[in-house]
């Protein structure tokens, strides 16, 4: 399929997916990076600007291939907002409930797209994604917080009453990728297989969205210009990984968690 027809799912449904990105090789570098950082980290799930200090993830997320769909839906000027890895582990009970990206990052629009990158097989099984077609097209849900310590979500989130039997199954080989906008209903289910259910997730924006709900903000010119100047510039990743990388993804992610936990109280 051609990335116009491609922008032209995404405007319709909400999301695209299937897009091959990485090479075999591709993948296996990107795995094995991840998982060496992992032995000098620790966990490295769920972490925010995670590229900021591993080269690998900022490859991942400027990947020519994924940067040209993407301009085709948010146009010329693209900003590098956050990659976070989204790991689930064989047989965990952990999962992802129903929710909205958009209604947790205090932007002003939604001129953003979140892509999804596997590096190891996203199946039915091993918990991949399930989207709503066209739920995008209604704006914020409504979202309750719950205390299931198997959610993977910070609070728990979670939009009630969703047609299950309406949803996509977005299974992906490795190094395939998916899109989705932000007001995208999605979920996904534990990770039943016997093997890692590893996913890149990347956000990008415009230069003209700004944050609402904090003083500042930062994120990453990859494309075009940035007339605006809404968002401080992230730092480039160093070639090895810095002495002091725990503590920076430490101290950003929480930073994240304070934007999330205070549009959730609105």
């Amino acid at each position: 399929m051609d990335t116009p027809q491609l922008a032209q799912n995404y405007a319709r449904n909400g999301f695209i997916t299937g897009m091959k990105v990485l090479s075999t090789e591709e993948v296996v570098i990107h795995r094995t990076a991840l998982e060496r950082a992992e032995t000098q980290l620790g966990p490295l799930h769920y972490l925010n600007k995670i590229h900021t200090v591993l080269s690998s993830a900022y490859t991942l997320a400027t990947h020519p291939r994924l940067i040209n769909i993407v301009e085709t839906i948010l146009g010329p000027d693209i900003l590098l907002y956050n990659v976070t890895y989204i790991i689930k582990e064989p047989g965990t009970p952990h999962f992802v409930s129903w929710h909205q990206d958009l209604t947790y990052w205090g932007f002003d629009s939604d001129d953003q797209v979140s892509a999804w990158l596997a590096l190891s097989p996203a199946t039915g099984e091993s918990g991949c994604m399930r989207m709503l077609a066209g739920s995008h097209t209604q704006g914020m849900r409504e979202q309750s917080p719950t205390d299931d310590p198997d959610n993977v979500l910070l609070l728990g989130q979670t939009i009630k009453n969703v047609p299950e039997d309406e949803a996509v199954l977005c299974p992906l080989n490795p190094g395939e990728a998916s899109l989705h906008h932000g007001w995208t209903i999605h979920s996904s289910t534990p990770n039943n297989s016997c093997d890692r259910r590893i996913g890149v997730n990347i956000q990008y924006i415009k230069p003209s969205m700004s944050q609402q709900k904090a003083q500042s903000d930062s994120a990453l010119l990859i494309k075009g210009v940035d007339g605006y100047g809404h968002f401080k510039p992230d730092p480039l990743p160093p070639d090895q990984i810095p002495a002091d990388a725990t503590e920076t993804i430490a101290n950003l992610t929480e930073r994240s968690s304070q934007i999330t936990v205070q549009q959730s109280r609105l």
